[in-house]
């Protein structure tokens, strides 16, 4: 039995920049303080909701290096360290490991894609070459790759192989990643509109990209469904289903930067060659958030 990294809600928490593209440090620390006073159970820094495809390696490096310690153990910190290519990955992962990180996240490999022969030697020499739990990231939609459930499973008998983020959106393929790797591999959602059925499906949680404008929201649907309570945590997932789905109009980050913005924070522009929402997209996510009560 593998202990889960958390339960919970961690936010996939977006890299604050200033005007000129660089790391709004300064920013970035008032955002994490506001998520952890309120309930966000883990930070997943430098993911793909962080720009980490656009951030330089020295950057991506700092970043991860800063967030670890600025939360300073208040909650786990887990780093997206994935790469294409697995040296890279390997170099990432363990610049996150001398930084004391709690977890690695890991993206499959992407573009260059791989078999799943190569996806299970990708990951064996990163879990060989660290020494931190690793978080497998399953994003087909993003990679054009997907991890098979028994690919998964041979991947849960690597000791250090924590669990897999599943954004798979296919709800059969993670029943039976359940049932190959059950207490070997814990299963996060990846896809904040299937938190309830993936939690169904035996999940520990959410690595989450509405929590960063609803943090405790989103850990309250979470340990509603925890503590028993699940008709409450259907409740939730149902009333702020339509919010979720809004922070998708556009490409990931770019809705969820401007939501941020809107609630007071300097989220600051995405790196190219994202570029903002047309107005259309902006006036929906703004009338949305008002419908929640997040702008006025």
């Amino acid at each position: 039995m593998k202990n889960p990294i958390f339960t919970g809600a961690a936010v996939a928490i977006i890299t604050p920049m200033k005007e000129d593209g660089s790391v709004n440090y300064e920013e970035f620390g008032r955002f994490i303080d506001f998520q952890i006073e309120n309930g966000t159970d883990a930070i997943v820094v430098c993911g793909t909701t962080g720009e980490s495809s656009t951030l330089k390696v020295v950057e991506h490096n700092e970043a991860i290096k800063w967030c670890v310690n600025y939360v300073n153990h208040r909650v786990p910190v887990i780093a997206g360290t994935g790469s294409n290519s697995t040296a890279c990955a390997i170099e990432i992962s363990k610049e996150a490991c001398d930084a004391s990180a709690d977890a690695l996240l890991l993206v499959t490999p992407y573009y260059n894609k791989t078999s799943q022969r190569g996806l299970i030697a990708h990951y064996t020499a990163i879990h060989d070459a660290t020494n931190l739990p690793i978080i497998l990231y399953n994003v087909p939609s993003r990679t054009g790759l997907n991890i098979n459930p028994e690919t998964a499973y041979e991947l849960s008998k690597l000791p250090r192989i924590n669990g897999i983020k599943e954004a798979s959106g296919n709800l059969e393929q993670i029943r039976k990643i359940n049932e190959l790797c059950g207490s070997e591999l814990n299963i996060w959602s990846g896809n904040d509109d299937q938190i309830y059925d993936i939690m169904e499906l035996g999940g520990k949680g959410v690595i989450s990209v509405l929590s960063n404008i609803c943090p405790q929201e989103t850990h309250d649907i979470v340990q509603k469904y925890l503590d028993g309570d699940k008709a409450e945590s259907k409740k939730m997932m149902d009333k702020y289903l339509k919010l979720a789905r809004a922070m998708f109009v556009d490409v990931n980050p770019i809705p969820v930067k401007e939501a941020v913005s809107l609630i007071g924070f300097s989220a600051g522009p995405c790196r190219l060659p994202l570029v903002e929402m047309d107005e259309k997209n902006k006036a929906y996510v703004t009338e949305t958030m008002k419908e929640y009560g997040l702008v006025k």
